[in-house]
C-alpha cells in the first residue's frame, strides 16, 4: 500500500505548526497557574523537548501497519492536546494536582509528538531516496513550527485565548489523519475500516462538544478558583483580566495576583498619589508607568495645578476595560478620557530610555516584580532612567510590595532608589484586602534625611480624599 509523499509532507508541516503550539500552550497554562514564567516555559519546553526524543526512540518498537500507527497517534493527540486546558481548569477547581495534570499531559503529548517524525520517515522510505526523505520531512516540520509560533504569538493566545486555540490544534491533528484516511482508505479491509470510521466519529463528536462546552467548563474551574461571583474574563496578548464580584465590592485580578478592591482601593492609590504630588512645589507634567485600571489617574486629577499625564502601560486591552467597562469607569470616575491625558502602549522600560520628555513626578503604579520581564522595572538601571526623565527637583513613587510578606524585597527597592542617587523615604499602610503594604518615595536633589520630616508635615484638608490625612 501506497500513499501520496505529498500528502505526507503536508501532515508532518500539520504536525510541526500543531506539535509547537503545543508547547507553548502547556507553558502558559504552567505560568498561569504555577507562576515563574522563565522557569515555567523552561522546564515545560525541555521536558517536552526530552519526551519527544523518548517518543522517537520508542517508535523504532513498531514494526509494521506504520501509517495506521501514525493516523492513531494523530487522533489521540487531537484529544490530549484539545482538552489540555480543560482537564486542567477542571483539576485545579477541585485538587491541588494542577502541577502533576499540566506536566504529565506535556511528557504524553511530547512522546506522541516525537513518534511523529521518525513514523512518516520511515512510511516515505519507499517513495524516496535516504537523503531526499530525510531532509524533506524535517524541513517540513520545521517550517510548521514557525508558522505555528506566528500563529500562537499573533492569533491564538490574543484572539482565540487558551479555551479555544487547543481546539484548532485538535483540528488540524484530526484533520491530518482523516486527509491520511481518505487516501488510502480503499487498500484498508473491511475490519480495519469500520474501526477507522468509529474512532474517526468518535474523536469529532468529541473535539465538537468540547468546543461547545469549553468557555462554561473553563469559567466554571476559574469561579471555584476565585470563589467570588466572575463577572468579566478577558486573556489578551500578555495576560489574564479577571473581574469578580461579593455583594456591592469588585476584585480586579491579573494572571490571579489581586491588584485592587473597590472596598478599599483608596487606601493603596491615595499613598501613592498624594503625599508625592504634595512635596513637589510644580506638579505640571506627570508620569504614570502602569495603572492601567486609571485609579491613580483619577488621583492625580485632584491636583488642580497638573497640566498632563502621560499613561504608559504595555498593555491595549487594560487600558479599553479601564476605558469602558462600568465597573472600572465608575470607580475611577473616567479619568483616563480627561484631555490632560495622553495613553501610551508601551513597555515601560522602552519609554523610559526612548523618550525625550521630562517630568515633574513619576509615578510607578506596576505589578510586584514576579518575573524577569517585571524585574528589570526595579532595577538600578531602570532607575536611572527615570532619574534622566525627571527635572532638577523631581520626585518618584513606586509601589513595592509587602513590607511584611517580602521584607527583603521592599528594602531591596529601597536600597537601590538610593543606589541610583534618590533620597528616599519608605511608607506603608493596612490595606484590608492585600496586607500591610509598601511604597518607597523618592526626591531628586533633596536635602540628606529631611525626606520623612517633609511628608509628616504635608496636609491634605483641601482634597477631596477618603483616607490619607496628616
Amino acid at each position: 500500500m501506497k500513499i501520496d509523499s505529498k500528502i505526507l509532507k503536508i501532515a508532518i508541516f500539520a504536525t510541526g505548526l500543531s506539535g509547537i503550539v503545543a508547547e507553548y500552550i502547556l507553558s502558559t497554562l504552567a505560568t498561569y497557574f504555577l507562576g515563574n514564567s522563565v522557569f515555567q516555559w523552561t522546564m515545560i519546553i525541555s521536558i517536552m523537548m526530552f519526551s519527544m526524543g523518548f517518543g522517537s526512540r520508542l517508535s523504532k518498537f513498531f514494526s509494521e501497519r506504520l501509517l495506521i500507527k501514525f493516523i492513531a497517534i494523530e487522533f489521540v493527540l487531537s484529544i490530549l492536546v484539545s482538552f489540555s486546558p480543560l482537564l486542567t481548569y477542571t483539576i485545579s477547581a477541585y485538587t491541588n494536582l494542577t502541577g502533576i495534570i499540566i506536566y504529565t499531559l506535556c511528557i504524553s503529548i511530547g512522546l506522541l509528538i516525537g513518534m511523529e517524525i521518525p513514523l512518516v520517515i520511515r512510511i516515505n522510505d519507499e517513495l524516496e531516496e535516504l537523503r531526499l526523505n530525510v531532509s524533506s520531512v524535517i524541513e517540513k516540520d520545521y517550517y510548521g513550527s514557525l508558522l505555528g509560533g506566528v500563529f500562537f504569538a499573533f492569533v491564538g493566545l490574543p484572539y482565540l485565548g487558551l479555551t479555544y486555540t487547543p481546539f484548532v490544534l485538535g483540528a488540524v491533528n484530526f484533520l491530518v489523519a482523516i486527509l491520511l484516511v481518505k487516501n488510502v482508505f480503499q487498500h484498508f479491509d473491511v475490519k480495519i475500516k469500520r474501526k477507522l470510521v468509529i474512532y474517526g466519529s468518535s474523536v469529532s463528536l468529541l473535539i465538537a462538544l468540547g468546543i461547545v462546552f469549553a468557555q462554561p467548563i473553563i469559567l466554571h474551574g476559574e469561579q471555584v478558583r476565585y470563589k467570588d461571583k466572575i463577572i468579566f474574563e478577558k486573556q489578551s496578548k500578555y495576560q489574564k483580566i479577571v473581574l469578580t464580584q461579593w455583594k456591592d465590592h469588585n476584585w480586579l485580578y491579573i494572571n490571579g495576583n489581586q491588584q485592587l478592591s473597590t472596598l478599599d482601593e483608596f487606601m493603596y492609590h491615595e499613598p501613592l498619589i498624594h503625599p508625592v504630588m504634595r512635596l513637589s512645589k510644580t506638579p505640571y507634567n506627570v508620569l504614570v508607568l502602569g495603572g492601567g485600571d486609571g485609579c491613580a489617574v483619577r488621583e492625580i486629577l485632584k491636583h488642580k495645578e497638573v497640566k498632563k499625564i502621560t499613561l504608559v502601560d504595555l498593555d491595549p486591552v487594560m487600558l479599553d476595560i479601564a476605558q469602558t467597562n462600568p465597573v472600572l469607569t465608575k470607580l475611577n470616575k473616567e479619568s483616563l478620557h480627561d484631555p490632560k491625558m495622553n495613553i501610551i502602549n508601551q513597555d515601560a522600560f522602552i519609554f523610559a530610555e526612548q523618550t525625550r520628555d521630562f517630568f515633574d513626578v513619576i509615578i510607578i503604579d506596576l505589578p510586584d516584580p514576579r518575573s524577569i520581564e517585571l524585574g528589570r522595572l526595579y532595577s538600578l538601571e531602570f532607575y536611572k532612567l527615570c532619574s534622566r526623565l525627571l527635572r532638577p527637583n523631581g520626585f518618584l513613587i513606586t509601589q513595592a510590595g509587602s513590607p511584611y510578606y517580602a521584607t527583603k524585597s521592599f528594602e531591596c527597592i529601597n536600597l537601590t532608589l538610593q543606589k541610583a542617587g534618590y533620597e528616599t523615604a519608605k511608607m506603608h499602610n493596612q490595606i484590608l484586602t492585600m496586607g500591610e503594604w509598601g511604597w518607597v518615595l523618592a526626591a531628586k536633589n533633596f536635602e540628606k534625611n529631611k525626606l520623612t520630616d517633609s511628608l509628616k508635615k504635608l496636609k491634605f484638608d483641601d482634597l477631596d480624599v477618603r483616607w490619607i490625612n496628616n
